[in-house]
């Protein structure tokens, strides 16, 4: 080898103990952003689910069908979504279906807390 490739023999160790004071800072970064893209996956979810509920409140004067449509959208989560349906009765009016939820971030390392989430989607009443 090139002597400037050359490690002398007393930085050897020091490059292990580099790699072991920089590997945990690496992998709590990688769990960070591994926890939240999951974060803003459920809040994708519960924005699709707001939206699928109201879509069914504006074609139907049924507010608990709006609900239903909305905890089947979440599939298994969606017992656990508090589920607000707001339908006037007159047409053109705005129907409005908010859907919120507790998420409990995984990783032990941040502590275990729950992060609540929580989307709102409104449409115009059709009939």
């Amino acid at each position: 080898l090139p002597r400037r490739w050359r490690v002398s023999r007393g930085e050897g160790g020091a490059a292990v103990v580099d790699f072991a004071l920089v590997l945990p800072l690496v992998l709590l970064l990688v769990l960070a952003i591994a926890e939240v893209a999951v974060v803003a996956r459920t809040e994708l979810q519960l924005a699709h689910a707001a939206r699928e509920g109201a879509r069914y409140a504006a074609a139907s004067p049924d507010t608990a069908a709006a609900a239903n449509a909305v905890r089947r959208s979440l599939g298994a989560s969606g017992e656990r979504a508090r589920v607000t349906v707001k339908r006037p009765t007159h047409i053109g009016a705005p129907a409005t279906v908010t859907v919120a939820q507790g998420h409990r971030v995984a990783a032990p390392f941040l502590g275990g807390f729950t992060v609540q989430l929580r989307a709102s989607s409104t449409m115009r009443t059709e009939r």
